[in-house]
């Protein structure tokens, strides 16, 4: 199991995180995807790391952006 943690900009409502926590939760292989409303904080956890591109691309599916990727 992998766990990542990153931060989402833009999230103003729970509606939000709804569609933050849909989208991620379609990768392949994501198990459970926690998003904290008031940091923008997201926490997703899969059988093995997902790739920036993969998270990024489904946070601007959902119409947001990613920042704080862990390891930058």
């Amino acid at each position: 199991m992998s766990t990542q943690t990153f931060t989402v900009n833009g999230m103003t409502c729970q509606h939000c995180v709804a569609s933050v926590t849909e989208e991620l939760g379609e990768l392949p292989g994501v198990s459970d995807v926690d998003v904290a409303l008031e940091t923008g904080r997201v926490t997703v956890t899969s059988e093995s790391e997902i790739s920036e591109e993969a998270a990024s691309a489904a946070v601007r599916e959902a119409g947001y952006t990613v920042s704080d990727w862990p390891g930058e």
